[in-house]
């Protein structure tokens, strides 16, 4: 994944890869299974609303606006904190980019 695919323009949209299924645990958190390695990732309450803003072809950018109003962070914060999650489900192949 380049910064391209980071900076919050809608050309660097990630999206959910097809082979990864997300459920909903408590309406807080949340699990992804990889049906092609058959791993689970467990998600925490941030880590779900990113995941969700992915399943609606949020921007890098929209997302970490939407977290840092929900969970009164400064933007920058909140930006870092999203970009290292999506390097984290890039390179478990988790997402893709669009």
């Amino acid at each position: 994944m380049t910064g391209d695919d980071l900076d919050g323009n809608d050309s660097g949209v990630m999206v959910p890869q097809e082979h990864v299924v997300f459920t909903d645990l408590d309406g807080i958190e949340g699990v992804l299974v990889d049906l092609n390695s058959r791993k689970y990732y467990q998600l925490n309450e941030t880590a779900t609303m990113v995941w969700r803003g992915l399943e609606r072809r949020m921007t890098t950018g929209e997302i970490a606006e939407e977290m840092a109003a929900v969970y009164d962070v400064p933007a920058d914060r909140a930006v870092t904190s999203v970009k290292k999650l999506l390097e984290s489900l890039c390179a478990s192949k988790l997402i893709k980019g669009s």
